[in-house]
């Protein structure tokens, strides 16, 4: 019961388990290979799949840090049947939205045997829905620890400029390379550790909701995720020099959160009401046709604000709720200490769209947050100016 807690990551893949929580868990993931010079694992990974289709993709980015050398990894393995796809989106960002979606399926012969994508959060749950749809798996290669979607069965996606994030599949296998991650754009080094930073109030929001809706809860994934976060902080100030074993403990910590996802089948161990207020303003900047900043970075700028509801609520909160989430200036303080952005005015918020995704960022998912349990008793709105005029000063 509960092995789980002492496998090491790259031995996960197809567990299966007992667990406290009184359910049987099952991560289904084939195959993890994590680590430095993990990308020349990937003829293994993808060994069943060797005279068949195989679709590979990504961008214009992705080919040149990792695509072209797992090209040349596959057909020196004997692979012969490779079509590959390329975005070329020159300095533009790729959007998961109905155009690239159509795009990956239009390429994808009707006789596809796998797919193999090269790339991060945008080309791994665009290939992710596709494979949901289509039944034919992928294998993910991962370019930078931007994001924990690498192992989790959502697909985040744009519909009709709206943000949702459909249930998908697991991807059959995961490569990641810290020889190639300790070299992606610090920016999405940051996206990455800002993700991670999001699962603190996420934890709570969990919490805080078994508490008032008597949800389930998973205990063994909540000390997984919470294991890989202490791991992953204790080098935070060492990912600004591109440490690669800061970044392979910030890659285990956005694994570990998708696998607990893939176990327990839903994203409380990752996404919170942070995820919510990243959600609102990604929405709000496609629709005015402005290039969203990263997922990540905006969950990380999130997350001490949520973490502000908690404390402004301490004294209506279910006994022990509040001690899952820390102050909000040691948040901040964590953020800083990678070099993240902390505040929402450098991620080009501005004060009106701030202060309406406090008061609204509730409803984009229909799950229970510290947003709605503010609303519910009546300090939503209070809240919500305190924090706004916090942060743009007073109106």
């Amino acid at each position: 019961m509960n092995e789980i807690l002492n496998l090491a990551l790259n031995d996960m893949a197809k567990t299966e388990f007992d667990c406290s929580c009184g359910r049987h868990h099952n991560f289904s993931i084939q195959d993890i290979a994590i680590g430095k010079g993990a990308l020349t694992e990937l003829p293994r990974v993808a060994a069943p799949f060797k005279e068949g289709k195989v679709l590979l993709i990504y961008d214009n980015h992705t080919y040149e840090a990792a695509g072209k050398r797992a090209l040349a990894l596959l057909q020196e393995a004997g692979f012969k049947n490779i079509k590959e796809l390329l975005f070329d989106t020159g300095d533009d960002v790729l959007i998961p939205d109905e155009k690239t979606l159509g795009r990956i399926l239009m390429e994808q012969d009707l006789d596809c045997d796998v797919m193999i994508a090269v790339g991060s959060g945008v080309l791994n749950d665009s290939t992710k829905f596709v494979s949901s749809r289509t039944h034919v798996p992928y294998i993910i290669c991962c370019t930078a620890p931007s994001m924990d979607g690498y192992v989790a069965d959502g697909a985040p996606i744009i519909k009709a400029g709206v943000k949702l994030s459909p249930l998908a599949t697991l991807a059959y296998g995961v490569v990641g390379d810290t020889d190639i991650m300790k070299d992606a754009p610090m920016d999405l080094i940051h996206a990455g550790f800002g993700d991670v930073v999001g699962k603190i109030t996420a934890l709570a929001d969990w919490d805080l909701s078994v508490k008032i809706n008597d949800e389930y809860r998973c205990d063994t994934c909540v000390e997984l995720v919470r294991r890989a976060l202490d791991k992953c902080f204790s080098k935070s100030t060492e990912l600004k020099e591109r440490n690669e074993e800061a970044i392979l403990y910030l890659i285990e910590a956005l694994t570990l959160t998708g696998v607990a996802m893939g176990l327990v089948n839903i994203s409380r161990p990752a996404s919170g009401a942070e995820h919510m207020l990243s959600h609102y303003w990604e929405m709000d900047f496609i629709a005015r046709g402005l290039t969203p900043n990263h997922h990540g970075t905006q969950v990380g700028v999130a997350t001490p604000i949520i973490a502000e509801f908690f404390e402004e609520l301490a004294d209506i909160l279910p006994e022990g709720t509040g001690e899952m989430c820390p102050p909000r200036t040691e948040i901040e303080e964590l953020l800083r200490s990678a070099g993240c952005p902390v505040s929402p005015v450098e991620l080009n918020i501005n004060r009106e769209l701030f202060y309406n995704s406090l008061i609204n960022g509730y409803k984009v998912r229909p799950r229970f947050s510290i947003m709605e349990f503010a609303k519910n008793n009546g300090r939503l709105e209070a809240i919500a100016q305190k924090i706004t005029n916090r942060i743009y000063g007073e109106a």
